[in-house]
């Protein structure tokens, strides 16, 4: 089995990831990274979100003055990974995992919470 080559960036690089205020994959350019050349931090070309990370997991997302709204959180509707939403509660968060059919994490801040996703309507 031949093994997977890391890509190794630099601040500066541009790369292809999921927007959580644009809620589609953008440019974003790379701020900050470590010796190894992995992202600790990157910002969307687009909307200027700016998501920080540690060991290729994101960690914190921080909306710029241009991102637009998320839609609230609705336990009934479906998510995925990278989407945005607002919640009452917590603020502006993005989801980072989609656990099981209707379970999911999301990144508030610097919290991660498990929240309900996809939950048939109540008839």
């Amino acid at each position: 089995m031949a093994a997977t080559k890391t890509e190794k960036y630099a601040v500066g690089d541009k790369l292809q990831m999921m927007c959580s205020a644009c809620d589609t994959d953008t440019e974003h350019t790379a701020q900050t990274v470590t010796k190894l050349g992995k992202i600790t931090s990157a910002v969307c070309d687009t909307c200027q979100t700016a998501s920080t990370f540690k060991s290729g997991v994101k960690t914190s997302v921080s909306v710029g003055s241009k991102g637009k709204a998320a839609g609230p959180y609705d336990r009934h509707k479906k998510y995925r990974k990278g989407q945005a939403m607002m919640h009452d509660k917590f603020g502006h968060g993005e989801v980072t995992a989609v656990l099981e059919p209707q379970k999911i994490d999301v990144l508030f801040g610097d919290t991660t919470r498990r929240l309900i996703h996809a939950q048939g309507s109540a008839s």
